[in-house]
């Protein structure tokens, strides 16, 4: 049996995995979503666009299931914590993607205009807003959560229904929200450079160096705006004796916290220099017309975009800003070491066969999509 400590630092990363899988394939599809308005001049040529993912959309949710089901089953406190708390933001991510697979069912049953661009609509809203409330989370994360625990181990959320939503919407996480949809309107729109004929697919090719551009210099503003925020250092672990685990840590307010990983550890610097270079060289092959390397390069990019505020608040995961002492780590936040162990084996076995189902999926639906023939598939 592994370490306790070891298992959790491999869950860490395996919840990461999961998140990062959730990004590349059902954040490239709603990415392609929302582009289909635009780069589909056409009923026929959005729905060529469109039929690129219809037969991928809803088992990408996978990862996003699997990734819920996992915090549940790994981080039980940080489940009770989030849902306590963010409770309506989650409830809005989930009415707006709740919209995609009525848009995808319906949008062909009846052959009229206006019923057909409002479900591209529909598919549009349902699309851009689970896009940016990912990223609003990160940014938050970062900023740190006003919630609390009680004496009872009760979980408290500071504010109610209006109050606690409307700060989540700051400036600084409307900034990291952008960065989520620019980094991934670049990999949707490498992916219609990919899957449709022309005209389309040169409209894709020609948008992605912009928007990699653009997201990259919005992901350096967060970088110089996140140096001034004073963030949180873990200075002692509780006691393995302590009544709660959580709240008898130590736990201190240090300047420019966000990069106390990155300067005590300089190696993790590969990390955003990686996301920076892995977009630009992706940009680059764009630029040449190479839409499936510059696809998998972008992804690399999108990886370590999100790999680099997890490295930032490592060992943390859901930091407070009402009681730093409340706040969760990847320490106390963990269920057992039993459930640790049997969810490895679970992982060991399970996930090499989704990998290998969803590459089959894909390699056996591969084709480019056309306007003439979008219909007849």
């Amino acid at each position: 049996m592994l370490d306790y400590d070891t298992l959790k630092v491999i869950w860490w990363v395996l919840i990461g995995v999961l998140l990062i899988g959730f990004a590349l394939t059902s954040g490239t599809d709603m990415a392609v979503s929302v582009l289909s308005l635009r780069a589909g001049r056409s009923l026929k040529e959005r729905g060529a666009i469109l039929s690129t993912i219809a037969p991928h959309w809803d088992g990408n949710q996978v990862w996003l299931i699997t990734a819920g089901g996992a915090i549940f089953a790994a981080w039980p406190e940080i489940y009770s914590a989030a849902f306590s708390g963010l409770y309506w933001a989650m409830l809005l991510l989930l009415f707006t993607i709740w919209m995609r697979p009525l848009a995808f069912d319906y949008r062909s049953h009846i052959q009229s205009e206006r019923w057909q661009k409002g479900w591209d609509v529909a598919l549009f809203i349902g699309s851009l807003v689970p896009m940016l409330i990912c990223g609003v989370a990160f940014g938050n994360l970062l900023e740190g959560l006003p919630f609390w625990q009680d004496a009872d181990l009760r979980w408290h959320y500071e504010g109610s229904f209006l109050t606690a939503l409307l700060p989540l919407l700051n400036p600084f996480a409307l900034l990291c929200g952008l960065v989520s949809v620019l980094m991934l309107l670049t990999q949707g729109s490498l992916w219609i450079a990919m899957r449709t004929g022309e005209p389309i697919a040169s409209r894709g090719l020609k948008w992605s160096p912009r928007l990699a551009v653009a997201a990259l210099v919005l992901f350096g503003i967060c970088g110089i705006w996140a140096w001034s925020f004073d963030a949180l250092g873990l200075v002692s672990r509780a006691p393995e004796d302590s009544f709660n685990l959580i709240t008898a840590k130590q736990v201190e307010s240090v300047s420019h916290g966000l990069f106390a990983n990155y300067i005590s550890h300089p190696a993790t610097m590969a990390v955003p220099a990686l996301a920076v270079l892995a977009i630009l060289a992706g940009a680059f092959h764009a630029l040449r017309g190479r839409a499936a390397r510059a696809f998998v390069e972008n992804a690399v990019g999108i990886a370590c975009i999100i790999a680099t505020p997890a490295v930032a608040l490592f060992p943390f995961l859901m930091p407070s800003s009402r009681d730093p002492a409340s706040s969760l780590t990847v320490w106390d936040a963990t269920s057992s070491q039993l459930t640790l162990t049997i969810m490895m084996f679970a992982v060991v076995i399970f996930v090499p066969l989704a990998l290998g189902y969803t590459i089959f999926a894909y390699r056996r639906m591969w084709r480019r999509a056309s306007p003439d023939d979008a219909n007849a598939h």
